[in-house]
């Protein structure tokens, strides 16, 4: 029986573990994706149309997260509980029940979208905004449907479908969009160099001109991301037309008999709410301190105008002049963000993996497993997030100017460097904050990670009202609020998680040795690229000092004994690794 015990633990183990990696691979896919595609779309937009760009996200997210509310997750929880206790029938009919209400809440998020848009440009100080938040409207609706589906896929513990379609919706991003922005900025271009006329519309000056063709550009890599999203649904609707559901006719033949509509449909909502009101405060939260944020750069503007050209004294006037300032410095703290993102999509990978594994073991009562489960996702998210997070800070200039860095975008990285130390540390909390409610919800408190996030988020607008105000901190007051109030959802619910599960982590072994192999490499890594940068360019050094770092820091892993034999052998050829690694004396 302890045999048995012990294999099925494996299992789950193994299974959460190739699931994290999938999700991860997936992840990394689709944000290298994103980032070429912001790139290059740096090409075709300065500081102001990235503002404008990241402000229509700014909208989209908290009636995105409105119409799907938190069903991916409880439709993903409640089949990963019907799978644990035999009632296949029921996740069937789980799936049918969420198709009308993820149809239904699409088409009405979209339709206030289109509505409010010109309410929320007036906000920003900014009318040409509601012309972007228009153009990306429609991806509410294609998001919703594909939620159907990966919410199903995740429960069954099949992170497949998931990742293949995240990698599609980003690939028609990127080649769409960017094909769209291109074709439109060189359209727009030309017929103003020919006839002093935009798409039609005569323009006085170059400036003016150039603002114009910019709305339209940002308009049309909106329409690619709208593209992408339909493609990822389509891929979602076929896989599961033509292979099935991942539920066979023999468990379905033995499954327990299906419980009525009513009362799936009564646990879904009791599931979801929760976890989708904490997701809808977060995203309205963010949208409420971007708009803030916005409105005191204005006013600083407004008030502090010679100050602030001071501060800032190459950006080029006519941005003041034109009363856009707030929406450049934006632009700014976006390209910052980017980087930030691809870290947190990491670690919100081994979240949504980690649901399914640690629902069931929760659910049949396995503390071993639970430990197990609640040390594994601790120590890959900070495994992930300490040398990441202290890389961001401590190199920002030279990865921003590696990703962003030519004649164009020089002013704006050197401002999004400044706030790239400081995003850094806070990414290391946000990214370990997205697993911990993961874990609260899994273990059956789906109410902690929003009342945790309700109060992170009203410290977050607090402080960044009062800091943004400031004109010598200004925007970089909006990462200080970031690194305060993830900082408090982070140790806060690791005291829940502990508290609810009555299980303390081995933190010597999920947070001290991998803080430690991190300081290593990064302090390494800054002295390799420094050394290097007095000899070659800084984008060939940084590249280096990166592939160098990665190295020093896996060897320093396996050192500090943080990865064990056994769990490199769950991974795919993890045996053939381990192997290697005892050869070369640097596993035992």
């Amino acid at each position: 029986m302890e045999r048995q015990t012990l294999q099925n633990g494996e299992k789950q183990k193994q299974t959460f573990l190739k699931g994290a990696m999938v999700m991860s691979m997936s992840m990394i896919v689709v944000k290298v994706i994103g980032m070429i595609y912001k790139i290059l779309l740096g090409q075709f937009l300065d500081g102001v149309g990235y503002g404008m760009f990241t402000l229509a996200y700014n909208f989209y997210d908290p009636l995105f997260m409105l119409a799907t509310g938190g069903f991916p997750i409880a439709i993903s929880r409640l089949v990963s509980k019907s799978v644990a206790e035999n009632r296949f029938r029921d996740v069937k009919k789980l799936h049918k029940i969420s198709i009308p209400i993820f149809i239904l809440t699409g088409t009405v998020c979209c339709a206030l979208m289109i509505i409010f848009s010109e309410t929320y440009a007036d906000l920003v100080h900014n009318n040409d905004v509601k012309y972007a938040i228009r153009a990306l409207a429609p991806t509410i609706v294609f998001g919703c449907l594909m939620s159907i589906y990966r919410g199903y896929f995740e429960g069954m513990r099949n992170m497949v479908p998931t990742a293949v379609s995240e990698v599609m919706e980003a690939a028609g991003k990127l080649i769409l969009g960017l094909s769209a922005a291109a074709v439109v900025s060189t359209m727009g271009t030309n017929e103003f160099m020919a006839s002093g006329t935009v798409f039609g519309t005569p323009y006085a000056d170059a400036v003016a001109a150039e603002n114009a063709i910019m709305i339209y550009t940002v308009c049309a890599a909106l329409l690619g991301i709208v593209a992408g999203a339909l493609m990822g649904f389509i891929f979602l609707f076929l896989r599961y037309k033509l292979k099935g559901c991942d539920v066979t006719r023999r468990q379905l033949y033995y499954s327990e008999p299906a419980r009525s509509g009513k009362e799936i449909t009564k646990e879904l909502v009791k599931t979801a709410i929760p976890i989708g009101v904490n997701s809808l405060v977060l995203s309205i939260s963010s949208m409420i301190d971007s708009t803030l944020i916005q409105i005191r750069i204005d006013d600083l503007t407004n008030t502090n105008r010679e100050l602030m050209q001071n501060l800032y004294p190459l950006v080029e006037n006519h941005v003041f002049k034109d009363g856009i300032f707030q929406t450049y410095l934006n632009g700014c703290y976006g390209y910052a963000l980017t980087l930030m993102m691809l870290v947190t999509a990491l670690t919100q990978a081994f979240g949504s993996s980690a649901l399914p594994s640690l629902t069931s073991a929760w659910t049949r009562g396995d503390r071993e497993e639970i430990k197990d489960n609640i040390e594994m996702i601790l120590k890959l998210t900070l495994c992930v997030a300490l040398p990441a997070g202290l890389a961001l800070s401590m190199l920002s200039w030279p990865l921003l100017n590696l990703l962003y860095g030519n004649g164009n975008l020089s002013v704006e990285v050197d401002i999004a460097s400044k706030i790239l130390q400081i995003l850094g540390i806070s990414v290391i909390f946000i990214a370990t904050s997205t697993p911990i409610c993961s874990m609260l919800q899994a273990v059956g408190r789906v109410d902690l990670p929003l009342k945790l996030m309700s109060i992170a988020m009203v410290v977050k607008i607090s402080l960044n009202y009062t800091l943004v105000g400031i004109p010598t901190i200004n925007i970089q007051g909006a990462a200080v609020g970031s690194l305060v109030a993830y900082l408090f959802v982070v140790v806060v619910g690791l005291y829940f998680l502990c508290r609810e599960t009555k299980i303390v982590p081995d933190f010597v072994h999920v947070l001290i040795k991998p803080l430690i192999g991190a300081l290593i490499c990064v302090t390494i890594g800054l002295c390799a690229y420094n050394l290097l940068a007095t000899s070659v360019s800084a984008k060939i050094s940084i590249i280096i000092t990166a592939v160098f770092t990665v190295i020093i820091y896996f060897v320093a892993l396996l050192l500090l004994r943080v990865v064990s034999k056994r769990e490199i052998c769950m991974l795919p050829k993890g045996e053939k690794i381990a192997k290697l690694l005892e050869k070369a004396h640097i596993l035992r």
